[in-house]
């Protein structure tokens, strides 16, 4: 697995570069698909967060949806095991989804949840799928506010990592194949309620189960896709109560 450590106006000394591998190597036993591991350092331009304005950004890559996590602290080591313990979590759920179960203990399929649902059989609903969904909930769970994290400035944050195929000595490498444009207006950041970034991916067609997986490898509260089946944009999103909604548009 190769490790490639970068800061961004930062210079990043040997031994960081030993504790960083160090810190990853452990990670290899969730996923063994992760063959390269992006650790970036820097800065925190966001004026606001100055108190903690150390971050780092850990993004693997491999054959399968790219996981990432990022967290931020008042000092570069702090902030790097606050990631590490963040990409952990999150593979760690990814690798419990792929367990197989047998018998009684073989979990509901999003889609059998959401079949269940539409029969009116609520005891065995995992997923709720909402037409309408009540704007209170909407508020409460914060599934479409604040939860993709972009920000300003040149950070990768929100990238959902659907698109084109790097061939080389990484084999099927999934990079992101998006296009990011700032909003034209006043470049006062502090302003609240303004539209400060617009973002576009490619839509893949893929599963409510396949969406929420690749939502969990990107810590993400809401993941946007295309349906397979029907073809409708949809977005599956966290609940508060710990299981998942789906949101489709018709």
């Amino acid at each position: 697995m190769d490790i490639v450590v970068k800061g961004r106006n930062v210079e990043v000394p040997e031994h960081y570069r030993i504790h960083v591998e160090e810190k990853l190597s452990r990670l290899e036993r969730y996923d063994r698909k992760v063959i390269r591991f992006d650790v970036e350092l820097f800065h925190e331009p966001n004026r606001r967060q100055s108190k903690n304005c150390q971050r780092v950004e850990i993004t693997g890559m491999g054959k399968g949806p790219a996981v990432r996590a990022e967290a931020c602290a008042g000092d570069f080591y702090a902030a790097l095991d606050l990631a590490v313990t963040k990409l952990e979590n999150r593979l760690r759920r990814v690798h419990d989804r792929r367990r197989v179960h047998h018998g009684r203990r073989t979990p509901a399929s999003v889609g059998q949840a959401i079949s269940a649902a539409a029969g009116g059989d609520r005891r065995t609903a995992l997923t709720t799928v909402l037409e309408a969904p009540d704007a209170a909930d909407l508020a409460h769970d914060g599934e479409l506010n604040g939860s993709s994290r972009l920000r300003n400035g040149n950070g990768h944050n929100g990238n959902q990592y659907n698109g084109s195929e790097l061939d080389g000595d990484f084999g099927s490498v999934r990079l992101p194949e998006q296009r990011w444009e700032e909003a034209e207006g006043d470049s006062d950041s502090d302003l609240p309620g303004r539209v400060v970034r617009q973002k576009e991916h490619p839509a893949k067609p893929m599963t409510v189960d396949q969406a929420l997986y690749e939502m969990e490898l990107v810590g993400h509260d809401f993941y946007l896709f295309a349906d397979a089946d029907t073809g409708i944009p949809s977005v599956v999103y966290r609940r508060r109560a710990f299981d998942y909604g789906v949101i489709k548009l018709v």
